[in-house]
């Protein structure tokens, strides 16, 4: 839980629980007295100075998956090329997968090191409007293991949220690991003041990726955090030379479509395989720059601005709101 002190015993109920420093694993814990007086129960003072830290920030996205391996960081990266193509917009992704980051080998800036100034990190850029900071830019080789507990991932991205220098942005897409744990409790805590626009939810057309969306979409309703849509990535396979579609994974339940047409969730697009798209990531370069004209980029473009328009719609009833 993102409430679990680091130096907690086992089976800590969280310093935010009715039973903080009275239940049985709560003896002998240096926290106990502090929990029991019911202090640890106030806002965590990081929430508000995050939610300064970002009102500069116009939009924020969440890239969220249930499964590893259905193109998360893929889309992520995609989605900040795309949105950073417009010359007028500010762009970041910040990249929150602590034990896979793979953001800096996918935007091409493995090697690439933080800096500090004196208003904070600064991120690293790829283009002067793009901007990416991932816990990749911190260890020594990209073959590092990050073996992390729970409470020292979710002290490392209060601090990305809290003391990158980003400055004025007009969208932050936040790439995250998969599943329902820690990290994504954390993100959606620290940046509860920061009235996120929503999650785009990444799958694939197989029902053992469609199980855990759904889980994905549970949690998303929850914790009270807006569905922008769901993408099928892998979707489908365009022959490049005759042109014909074939599914390599077969929608055995229906895919995405049937899923969202049963929760009342917006489908975003379906993503054609694209053997290219996997080898732009390796290589670092941007495969919608590469291969405009590719089925794959012809989709990711439409659903961009299907996340352009929600943004631009949802600021606009936002402000009417107030």
């Amino acid at each position: 839980m993102a409430d679990v002190p680091e130096n907690a015993p086992e089976h800590c109920p969280g310093t935010s629980s009715d039973k903080a420093g009275k239940s049985a694993p709560c003896q002998g814990c240096p926290n106990q007295q502090l929990c029991a007086s019911g202090a640890t129960k106030a806002p965590d003072p990081a929430i508000a100075e995050i939610g300064e830290k970002l009102s500069v920030v116009k939009h924020k996205i969440l890239v969220l998956s249930g499964k590893g391996g259905v193109g998360k960081s893929t889309f992520s990266a995609h989605l900040a090329h795309a949105l950073a193509s417009d010359s007028s917009k500010e762009v970041a992704l910040l990249d929150v997968d602590i034990c896979g980051p793979s953001i800096p080998r996918i935007m091409g800036l493995e090697g690439e090191q933080v800096h500090q100034s004196g208003s904070g990190w600064s991120p690293v850029y790829v283009e002067d409007n793009l901007a990416v900071m991932s816990i990749g830019f911190l260890l020594s080789s990209p073959d590092d293991a990050v073996i992390w507990r729970g409470p020292k991932k979710n002290g490392m991205i209060k601090q990305f949220l809290r003391d990158v220098d980003w400055g004025e942005l007009d969208y932050l897409i936040i790439d995250t690991p998969p599943g329902t744990s820690d990290e994504h409790l954390s993100i959606v805590q620290y940046l509860s003041s920061t009235n996120v626009d929503g999650a785009v939810i990444i799958t694939t057309p197989q029902e053992v990726s469609l199980q855990d969306v759904r889980k994905e979409i549970r949690f998303c309703q929850k914790v009270k955090l807006p569905i922008i849509g769901v993408v099928e990535n892998m979707s489908s396979f365009v022959c490049p030379k005759c042109k014909n579609t074939s599914q390599i994974f077969p929608p055995t339940s229906g895919g995405a479509e049937k899923m969202c047409a049963v929760l009342s969730l917006p489908l975003l697009g379906k993503v054609p395989l694209d053997p290219r798209i996997g080898r732009s990531c390796d290589e670092g370069n941007s495969f919608l720059k590469d291969f405009p004209d590719s089925p794959a980029a012809v989709v990711y473009h439409r659903i961009v601005q299907c996340i352009q328009d929600y943004c631009s719609n949802r600021a606009t009833d936002v402000q009417n709101a107030t």
